[in-house]
């Protein structure tokens, strides 16, 4: 990635971190989800309120952590609104692997969400980027109701 880019994505970045989009609490939420990366702090609550035909008819998030794990959350929830569960779970995989694995063809339905593709130059942080979508997958699991996760684990609590 050329320098330019790198730095574009990085304002991207520090934007969304320093003032979040879909941040609050999501009073008449159906399902919320804490989610929790103990390696470096960062937390995440996760609202999530679905439409009658399963959609995510809004979605939004509160917590504290690094600039990334604030970043993805923003992001996420901005790109996922009004998303179908399949579309949303497309996306969550898409994701992951944007942030996981050595790919320069990234879904173009990730839009804006490739900003976060120089994460997976350093492991520690993706569990950072990761975070808000570990929250995300659980919650896509309930129709209501609270649930717990963790990076450090493989599945919810």
């Amino acid at each position: 990635m050329n320098t330019e880019l790198e730095e574009l994505y990085q304002e991207v970045i520090l934007d969304h971190s320093r003032r979040p989009r879909n941040f609050g609490d999501l009073s008449d939420a159906a399902v919320l989800v804490h989610g929790d990366n103990p390696a470096c702090g960062d937390e995440i609550h996760l609202g999530v309120k679905f439409g009658p035909d399963g959609s995510l008819q809004d979605i939004k998030f509160s917590g504290h952590g690094c600039a990334i794990s604030q970043a993805s959350a923003s992001l996420m929830t901005m790109k996922l609104k009004g998303k179908s569960r399949q579309e949303t779970a497309s996306m969550l995989q898409a994701f992951h692997d944007l942030v996981t694995t050595d790919t320069n063809d990234a879904p173009k339905m990730l839009g804006d969400l490739q900003v976060m593709k120089g994460v997976r130059k350093f492991p520690q942080r993706v569990k950072c980027a990761m975070l808000a979508w570990r929250a995300l997958e659980q919650a896509l699991q309930q129709t209501n109701g609270e649930a717990t996760v963790s990076t450090e684990t493989d599945s919810a609590d």
